[in-house]
């Protein structure tokens, strides 16, 4: 701080030779001790042993085998699992006052949040900028290593593979670890891909062009958490189809609340690509490929974003061990 006073006043810094002589030791130490940690870890790619996540888990059947495309998915049926704190908070910035004379969060919430909420979910239905969408389907599948290899509708030819880092420590996680391997026969893999639909990046391009900028952050961000809202609400469908060997389905263990959903507190997960238990975006391809995602308007750009920007893909998971980890 020293320094940034002083070059902002136009002096010469402030400097401290023995202060910054014990800093850069300090430096030099932390970096090797973080060198000697990762020289002694195995590398990500490591597949010489498996976690201890369980095997010989009862494999569900899906209603078919292959892709379908849904349009026109109500918004009521998907903003009911709508995260409010993610998008009151994360999206729209209602940080409100601890312990100052200013409205608390939970009082901006009732008093902005949610009537600004109202207000938009009506406004977009009046305007017709919403064109949910989601292509989705189940795979064949079986792991292989650290590999997740993704077979034809008929379970012979091979249509993808993923490969996925495996944890340098702890559990040794790896996504691969959550499907049979082939010698214990094949698993299923749902993937999906959501979208609420290109014509609502317009809408929100035009509030920026005309300087509109709250409501340009409003919808946006409403935007952004409706399509998550629609993915949840889509991987909660798989689940009610994929149908237990037992009788039931995946989905028959589901919270009963929002708040649960939210929490995962389900049998399964569902991984997107860019998060840290998949992180190669490049695979993204691949799904989109699998899905033909071109038939809902979802194409790939060249650093390998969906477009528009409102879509998300994921890998579904139905390995009740299944939780999210970072593998580094």
């Amino acid at each position: 701080m020293e320094r940034v006073m002083a070059a902002k006043r136009g002096e010469a810094p402030v400097v401290d030779p023995a202060r910054e002589a014990a800093l850069e030791a300090r430096r030099a130490r932390r970096e090797k001790q973080r060198t000697v940690v990762a020289e002694s870890l195995p590398e990500l790619s490591d597949d010489s042993v498996r976690s201890d996540v369980a095997t010989g888990v009862d494999v569900p059947a899906p209603p078919f085998f292959g892709t379908r495309v849904i349009r026109g998915i109500p918004l009521a049926d998907y903003s009911a699992l709508l995260d409010e704190r993610a998008t009151f908070l994360g999206q729209w910035g209602l940080r409100g006052s601890r312990g100052g004379s200013g409205p608390s969060y939970e009082e901006l919430v009732e008093t902005e949040g949610r009537p600004r909420l109202r207000y938009w979910l009506d406004r977009l239905i009046s305007d017709k900028v919403l064109e949910a969408a989601v292509v989705y389907g189940y795979f064949p599948a079986y792991s292989e290593g650290n590999d997740l290899v993704v077979l034809d509708e008929n379970g012979h030819a091979e249509r993808a593979r993923f490969t996925f880092p495996r944890q340098r420590q702890e559990r040794r996680l790896c996504l691969a670890d959550f499907f049979r391997p082939r010698a214990e026969g094949l698993d299923v893999v749902a993937l999906q891909l959501v979208t609420v639909g290109q014509p609502i990046s317009e809408y929100t391009a035009k509030l920026f062009a005309r300087n509109e900028y709250r409501d340009y952050l409003e919808v946006h961000g409403l935007s952004v958490q409706l399509t998550e809202a629609l993915a949840e609400y889509w991987h909660k469908r798989i689940r009610t189809e994929l149908t237990l060997p037992a009788g039931g389905t995946v989905a028959d263990t589901d919270p009963a609340d929002l708040a649960g959903l939210l929490r995962n507190d389900y049998r399964g997960c569902r991984y997107a690509f860019g998060y840290p238990a998949c992180p190669d975006l490049e695979d993204r391809a691949k799904i989109v490929d699998l899905l033909g995602a071109d038939r809902i308007g979802v194409e790939l750009s060249e650093e390998f974003q969906l477009v528009p920007e409102q879509a998300t893909d994921a890998i579904v998971v139905h390995h009740p061990d299944a939780n999210y980890f970072n593998a580094k």
